[in-house]
């Protein structure tokens, strides 16, 4: 639900730029308790992804087109996947990592709610620090 308080911000990554690490600092810069992807179109020269269930990384270089960018944003703490494709449109997505490289650029859409705070917890069912929303 959408309220007077909610805002958008829309960013443009430059090429070198590290996709996560440039979503965070602008949480940072915009003091974004609570927020979500809406929108990122753009390409990657190297990508940096977990998968379900793996603890290390899987990274590799070329050009990739972002397919799909999506999570729950937060200064407090973020849970982002990412779809990309390589020349022949083979797809492969994860969990976004630092260490995702812009190759031309990357357009990002962020939605910031003026009602809720998201921070992630420990979750002793799923062992991961998970999503919880409180309200301003």
């Amino acid at each position: 639900m959408e309220n007077s308080a909610d805002r958008h911000h829309v960013v443009r990554l430059h090429p070198g730029d590290d996709l996560r690490g440039s979503i965070e600092n602008t949480l940072a810069a915009c003091k974004i308790d609570a927020g979500w992807i809406i929108s990122c179109v753009g390409s990657l020269r190297r990508y940096c992804l977990r998968f379900a269930n793996e603890q290390a990384p899987a990274t590799r270089n070329g050009y990739f087109e972002i397919i799909s960018l999506a999570g729950t944003v937060s200064r407090n703490g973020s849970h982002l996947h990412i779809a990309v494709a390589d020349n022949t449109g083979a797809t492969i997505g994860g969990h976004l990592l630092h260490g995702c490289t812009i190759y031309t650029t990357a357009e990002i859409v962020l939605a910031q709610s003026g009602t809720y705070v998201f921070k992630r917890e420990p979750d002793p069912d799923s062992g991961f620090k998970e999503l919880w929303i409180g309200q301003t």
